[in-house]
């Protein structure tokens, strides 16, 4: 919900962190220098997910997301699921609902030997996703990376090792503590802030008409409405209210936005493969039936904002590339390699 004091409130949506820690680290406390503390102490924090594989540390990134509830118990904190964290799910057995596994293979079966599928123990009950990610892949060169593959053609071999692990060992599921497993299982693959009338506000406050009507025109004033649980964002024409969408990789044009967003919401993991989770130029746009909704999404290595499109993935999992974070309303982006102190320090 808006503050009652008409100050809008903070959202940060952070993109990919993919294994490293210390971008992880280093980001946090730049965003805590641009954000007031009692703005960012209350802010919605929705990380676009895609915590595992390609960098060292996926174990500890887990540890620190966990701590983040305790460490901030008045902040919102929403954890998307990445196609990368799907798979590692997957392995380590902790995917919602119920599949049958063959069923998840059959669509892409000739796919089987050239990516190495995982076959050791357990993976007669494992998803599609799962048996890729745990396996070998036999091209060696990831062409569309321009680096070597890590293992499977998900690069978990990180992910493995930081559990004290060799990849494609079994033994991962034993190693994995039971509060990363339930971390991995509770991700969400969507996320929804929506302009909802909030009652219980209302009533709390036991103000009458004339008193909402008044605060309606002053929040209007503000361009952003007390009485709506929603987002804003700074426009040349001020701040404006909007709807949000997070969702990993973004949104199928074409489909119906509501009949995709129930899927996303039901977590049906029958399918072998989730679009919204791993598409590119498919989910690349928004769908044109949502207007005044912001559309956000990690998962495709590049930093790209279009209008209510915001991609924010600028590391796309590359050891020299920033991960970084934009900060609703004023839209800022904030990187792990800012030099924020330094700035402070040169001009004070």
């Amino acid at each position: 919900m808006t503050d009652p004091t008409n100050k809008p409130r903070i959202v940060i949506c952070i993109g990919d962190i993919h294994g490293y820690l210390t971008k992880l680290l280093n980001l946090w406390p730049n965003l805590q220098s641009q954000i007031d503390p009692e703005s960012l102490n209350t802010a919605t924090v929705i990380f676009l997910g895609d915590y595992c594989d390609r960098g060292p540390d996926t174990r500890k990134v887990i540890d620190f997301l966990i701590s983040l509830p305790k460490q901030y118990p008045n902040q919102k904190h929403v954890f998307l699921s990445g196609n990368h964290d799907l798979a590692f799910a997957g392995f380590v057995g902790v995917l919602p609902g119920e599949f049958e596994a063959k069923d998840t293979w059959q669509e892409y079966a000739d796919l089987e030997e050239r990516e190495g599928w995982y076959k050791g123990e357990g993976y007669e009950k494992m998803h599609l996703q799962g048996r890729r990610w745990g396996g070998w892949i036999k091209v060696k060169f990831n062409a569309a990376k321009g680096f070597e593959y890590k293992g499977s053609i998900y690069d978990a071999v990180p992910t493995f090792e930081s559990y004290g692990v060799s990849h494609g060992s079994s033994d991962l599921i034993k190693a994995v503590p039971e509060d990363h497993k339930k971390f991995l299982a509770d991700m969400v693959w969507v996320h929804e802030e929506d302009e909802v009338c909030d009652q219980n506000v209302l009533n709390t406050l036991m103000v009458d008409c004339e008193k909402v009507k008044s605060r309606w025109k002053l929040s209007r004033c503000f361009q952003c409405t007390f009485l709506h649980d929603d987002v804003c964002i700074e426009t040349e024409e001020g701040l404006k209210n909007c709807k949000l969408i997070a969702v990993h990789a973004g949104l199928e044009r074409g489909k119906n936005v509501q009949e995709q967003l129930e899927f996303l919401k039901a977590r049906d993991t029958r399918l072998p493969k989730v679009t919204d989770l791993s598409g590119r130029k498919d989910v690349w746009d928004i769908p044109k039936e949502l207007t005044e909704t912001i559309v956000v999404s990690g998962h495709h290595g590049k930093l790209h904002i279009e209008g209510l499109r915001l991609i924010i993935d600028e590391g796309g999992g590359l050891e020299n590339n920033p991960v970084a974070a934009i900060v609703l309303p004023s839209m800022k982006i904030v990187r792990d390699t800012d030099n924020f102190s330094w700035f402070q320090v040169s001009r004070s």
